[in-house]
């Protein structure tokens, strides 16, 4: 009886967990009247910064000498490879449908490109062009910790593999090669449409968000996330801005 009992909880709370996600999961409806928010990302007092790495394998497919990662790239005052975001959105216009599946290119033992987005619960297709061996290892960053999402080994040119990404809490992923340290690359993963990925002077534009208050944040995969609010009226323009 005692077991049985304690099945009969186990279940309710599995069930109870899983209509808390799907309460949760962003419904996409028709946006009438939106408003939209804008603004520039600054780099503030964040230099910009490059790691070397030294090429010490397989040098005819990767190349020689040092290979040179951007940590932070900046223009002027702005900050690049910035993504601006909404969260807590429960519903709103669709996800776009390029969103839903991301294409990661091996090259010449670099990830291509460096910075992309996918929609969560999007598909991952990673394809090995290069001759020669790479394994892609890709991240869950969860504020200091991070999570392992995907880790295959690609060991021939044409090899391609498909994966559906779902993060429990992040909003970004990490993407390594196990067998060559120089390559990376970072994948923001969004839970909306509300993102948007500034440009090379720092801006960026959100449209059709639907009057309200929302929490707004921009992330950066090497400086990490800072968090603001705004507030959007209908048919109106709010803007933000951030500093590092």
């Amino acid at each position: 009886m005692k077991t049985l009992i304690s099945a009969m909880i186990f279940a309710g709370a599995l069930a109870t967990l899983a209509s808390g996600a799907q309460a949760a999961k962003y419904k996409e409806v028709a946006v009438s009247g939106g408003g939209s928010i804008s603004g520039k990302v600054s780099a503030g007092g964040a230099k910009a910064a490059t790691k070397a790495y030294t090429i010490s394998k397989d040098t005819e497919v990767c190349g020689t000498g040092e290979r040179q990662l951007p940590v932070v790239r900046v223009s002027g005052d702005a900050l690049l490879d910035a993504v601006v975001y909404l969260t807590k959105v429960k519903q709103g216009k669709a996800f776009p449908a390029g969103l839903k599946k991301l294409t990661i290119n091996q090259k010449k033992c670099e990830f291509q490109p460096f910075l992309s987005v996918m929609a969560n619960e999007g598909m991952l297709e990673a394809v090995n062009t290069d001759a020669t061996l790479h394994n892609i290892h890709t991240y869950e960053l969860i504020k200091k910790a991070r999570r392992t999402v995907l880790n295959v080994s690609q060991p021939e040119a044409g090899n391609v593999v498909e994966k559906k990404i779902k993060l429990r809490k992040g909003t970004a992923m990490k993407v390594e090669c196990d067998a060559h340290d120089f390559m990376h690359a970072f994948v923001f993963v969004a839970r909306n449409p509300y993102f948007a990925v500034v440009n090379d002077k720092g801006e960026y534009e959100i449209k059709d968000v639907p009057a309200g208050e929302y929490d707004i944040n921009v992330w950066h995969g090497n400086l990490g996330t800072k968090k603001g609010k705004v507030v959007v009226k209908g048919d109106a323009s709010a803007s933000v801005n951030f500093s590092y």
